[in-house]
């Protein structure tokens, strides 16, 4: 299959989060947010690492207080994956988690009070080569720009973040990125597509209380779809009311379908139809469950019939064609052997997990 996407991504300057790099030529992060309290240790802890076990490239938790602050600082020691500190109008906080290892802050320097106490944040922030993120909402805008726009628009979303951005210019700090969410998708995408050509920093790009696992995932596919198309984004999340896990799963799935990341297996099925030989559809559910493991970038094609199948299978590292009275397997687009109904799966994810091994140890010079 293709690998190289024809999409020409925006220049920004590239900024570290822990050791993950987001803007430039880096590819473009997917990250989630903790649903846990975060004083609650042991189940952030496990959430984190839950994220991190599907692919998670950074995750954001949220501090809303000085106990949260002194939990995230265990949480810290417990955690390898760069974590965000979701911080608002209290600086203090953002003081306490600089100095507990925070890989980033998401603070708005204009929401946290005076003069001194920005300039705190910002010291030490650049003492510790630490990043920020402004993030503007379309239902957290002030109450100046609501009387300037009426309601919540796309240049008021802007404004907001110029404003935020103004501050870090006026200390000379460079290394934040910004995000523009709101939960109705062309607001978000206009929002960005005017503040891009405005600014140099990565953008951080999500549809926020897009909604739950399916009309989210839609929402968000499309809203991001059409920014990234752009090429615009240099890190993304997907707001789910699903587990967060979910959302790492989504952002992938996004951003390998425009061929923007390579990660994992990258099946493609066909929906199925009185053609096919076997349970496509069964069998598809069952294989996705079975790899999620899976971090190699591999394509799969499974396809129950002789119609579509053998052309899909060509392009594929590994293919399955329903035929009658046998199904055919291919690796590397050439037919291999057949497969009965009955050890189908199993033989399957054989096959992948095979040639899986053959791409890491190509990979590794062995």
């Amino acid at each position: 299959m293709k690998t190289e996407s024809p999409i020409k991504r925006r220049k920004s300057r590239q900024i570290m989060v822990g050791n993950v790099p987001v803007g430039g030529d880096a590819p473009i992060a997917v990250q989630s947010m903790t649903n846990t309290e975060t004083t609650d240790v042991e189940a952030t802890v496990r959430q984190i690492r839950s994220l991190e076990a599907v692919g998670a490239d950074i995750v954001r938790v949220s501090v809303p207080t000085m106990d949260a602050a002194e939990a995230f600082k265990v949480i810290r020691a417990q955690t390898t994956v760069p974590l965000v500190a979701d911080i608002h109008f209290d600086y203090r906080i953002a003081l306490k988690v600089l100095e507990y290892g925070v890989d980033c802050l998401r603070i708005n320097p204009g929401n946290i009070g005076r003069e001194d106490r920005v300039r705190a944040v910002v010291e030490l922030a650049r003492e510790k080569h630490v990043p920020m993120r402004i993030g503007v909402n379309a239902g957290s805008l002030g109450k100046d720009l609501l009387r300037k726009y009426k309601e919540p628009n796309a240049d008021a979303m802007v404004e907001s973040a110029m404003r935020h951005i103004a501050i870090l210019d006026s200390y000379d700090f460079k290394d934040f990125k910004v995000s523009l969410k709101a939960s109705e998708v062309f607001m978000t995408v206009e929002a960005y597509r005017k503040l891009a050509p405005q600014i140099e920093q990565p953008l951080h790009l999500g549809i926020t209380e897009a909604g739950g696992l399916r009309s989210g995932t839609v929402k968000s596919s499309v809203g991001l779809g059409l920014l990234l198309m752009d090429g615009i984004g240099d890190t993304i999340r997907i707001s789910l009311a699903a587990d967060p896990v979910e959302e790492i799963k989504v952002g992938f799935d996004i951003l390998k379908s425009l061929r923007l990341r390579k990660k994992g297996v990258n099946l493609v099925a066909c929906p199925s139809c009185s053609r096919q030989n076997f349970d496509v559809i069964a069998t598809v559910n069952e294989l996705e469950n079975r790899l999620e493991d899976i971090t190699t970038p591999i394509d799969v094609s499974v396809v129950g019939c002789i119609v579509n199948g053998p052309g899909e299978a060509k392009v594929a590292d590994i293919g399955l064609t329903g035929a009658s009275p046998v199904n055919m397997s291919y690796i590397n687009g050439k037919t291999s052997h057949k497969i009965s109904n009955e050890n189908l799966v199993d033989e399957l994810e054989a096959m992948i997990r095979q040639k899986v091994k053959e791409k890491e140890e190509s990979a590794q010079g062995l």
